[in-house]
């Protein structure tokens, strides 16, 4: 339990600290976290994106959020400059509920060895 409420308070810290950089206070969703990533991972932060490319960018950032759990591996950079992942392991099926929590304990793990967070 003590896991749990540790998860929810840094999440909670996370959303905050992301909400007041990139989007004026308004609170971020999931999707919108796991898409900033993307472009971190991708490393173009001044360029706009086709709505392909942003599916693009979130798939980066899931392959990356998910490479410690053992799901995905780094694979190379394209040509321009695009990582690639394989997979090393499928991901087991997950309830909505329980996909949430994962993503949202890759992303605080994530941003806490990316020293964003404590």
């Amino acid at each position: 339990m003590a896991r749990d409420i540790q998860l929810k308070e840094r999440w909670e810290e996370l959303v905050e600290k992301l909400s007041g950089q990139f989007s004026d206070g308004d609170i971020l969703e999931l999707d919108a976290i796991i898409y900033l990533v993307g472009v971190q991972e991708l490393g173009q932060y001044h360029k706009k994106y086709k709505k392909d490319e942003k599916l693009n960018l979130m798939h980066i950032a899931i392959c990356r959020l998910l490479e410690p759990y053992g799901y995905y591996e780094f694979d190379f950079f394209d040509d321009e400059k695009w990582p690639h992942y394989k997979v090393r392991q499928e991901l087991p099926a997950l309830k909505a509920g329980e996909q949430s929590v994962l993503m949202k304990e890759a992303l605080v793990n994530y941003f806490i060895e990316k020293e964003y967070i404590d």
